[in-house]
């Protein structure tokens, strides 16, 4: 099973957010990353980007398949997880420690909509 951590928040795309205050870290849970296999490239965008929740934001490549990723909050990008541009595999290390965006919420009340632990790990069994 994968692992699946208290205290976040899930799309059904399977992206995550860890809420700090204003800002969310957004990236790709275990089961995603176990789905994809090696990841070998993250194409994110840039500081200053806005995203929207249910809209692309990038892509995930891995040696199997490309994915898009699905932002599961709306906002401004203030943060992008450089380690990832050299070492994408890391996501495959630890997908919850290896976040790919951090942004600046724009609407809370979009946590809303999304599942929480509990819920998440039953839509992937």
């Amino acid at each position: 099973m994968a692992k699946v951590i208290e205290g976040l928040y899930y799309a059904e795309s399977h992206e995550f957010v860890k809420v700090e205050g204003d800002f969310g870290y957004v990236g790709i849970t275990d089961f995603a990353q176990g789905q994809l296999g090696t990841v070998v490239y993250v194409d994110m965008p840039e500081v200053g980007d806005e995203v929207t929740a249910g809209e692309s934001f990038g892509a995930v490549e891995s040696v199997k398949a490309a994915s898009d990723l699905i932002s599961p909050v709306s906002g401004e990008v203030v943060e992008i997880n450089e380690v990832l541009e050299d070492e994408p595999e890391r996501i495959n290390e630890d997908a919850f420690a290896f976040w790919i965006i951090k942004v600046k919420l724009s609407d809370k009340s979009e946590l809303d909509s999304l599942m929480d632990a509990a819920a998440y790990k039953a839509s992937c069994e």
